[in-house]
């Protein structure tokens, strides 16, 4: 009995001081799951190689303009980070060390949260990245083609360009969320803006439903100028439908999952 109850009390301190880390370690931990896995350094891989190969690409094609060419990474971008995303959060089911990754932290709310975080922030200096690529290219292009480079872009414009890159992210993440299955959370955020091209096709309510509810419309205004207020309605209605409620019906999910 006193062995047992030995044992107990000290899987109970292990435990409180697992669940004392800090919240800093815990986002380094799981900044640490977005690369260290074979998926994870593939995708890694491919946006190094085909980032800025498309950047070098369009250049010679559409020529010297800046925003132009970083708005061609972007594309990349937009399709392969909320990837990273959804894996990053599906992972730990995917692979079983849900139970290990708990154990350690046994307050699952912290460690969604610190989940969040990295590939957010990734996004932010991906978008940072691909805008300083463009700088040079804009200038070699304009250099051999022997024309001006066309660097007229508004601040406003580069800063919803990047919030875009972010929003598409936290998508990405928030469906992972809610499904806890990669390869239904993948499909439905590549197929999302085929269908909304359907649902526009239905018509004026079609049109209308999908400027408040798709956010590839409701986004165009970050990046095209022009916000106004019922932009921003639209634009938050949708991160609502798409983001807000996919993580917090996903967070209680997960928060009550039984681990095994």
């Amino acid at each position: 009995m006193t062995d047992t109850t030995t044992a107990l009390s000290s899987g109970a301190l292990s435990s409180r001081r697992a669940g004392g880390r800090s919240f800093a370690t815990l986002v380094r931990a799981e900044a640490r799951k977005l690369f260290d896995t074979r998926t994870g350094m593939i995708l890694t891989a491919i946006l190094v190689v085909f980032g800025p190969g498309s950047v070098v690409a369009r250049g010679f094609v559409a020529g010297p303009h800046f925003f132009t060419l970083a708005g061609t990474a972007g594309i990349v971008l937009g399709i392969l980070l909320p990837v990273l995303a959804i894996l990053t959060v599906t992972g730990e089911w995917s692979h079983r060390t849900a139970l290990t990754t708990f154990v350690l932290e046994p307050r699952r709310g912290r460690v969604l949260a610190a989940k969040f975080l990295p590939p957010l922030a990734v996004a932010v200096l991906a978008g940072a990245l691909a805008l300083l690529l463009a700088l040079p290219v804009t200038a070699a292009v304009a250099a051999v083609r022997g024309v001006p480079a066309d660097w007229d872009v508004a601040p406003g414009t580069v800063l919803g360009w990047v919030a875009v890159l972010v929003i598409c992210t936290a998508q990405g993440q928030a469906l992972g969320m809610l499904l806890l299955n990669a390869p239904a959370a993948i499909v439905i955020y590549l197929a999302s803006p085929m269908a909304w091209s359907a649902v526009r096709g239905l018509g004026g309510a079609g049109e209308e439903l999908a400027g408040w509810l798709d956010l590839n419309t409701t986004t165009n205004l970050l990046t095209g100028g022009g916000m106004t207020g019922g932009g921003a309605a639209r634009l938050a209605v949708s991160v609502l439908v798409w983001i807000a409620v996919p993580v917090t019906v996903g967070a209680l999910r997960v928060c009550r999952k039984d681990i095994n």
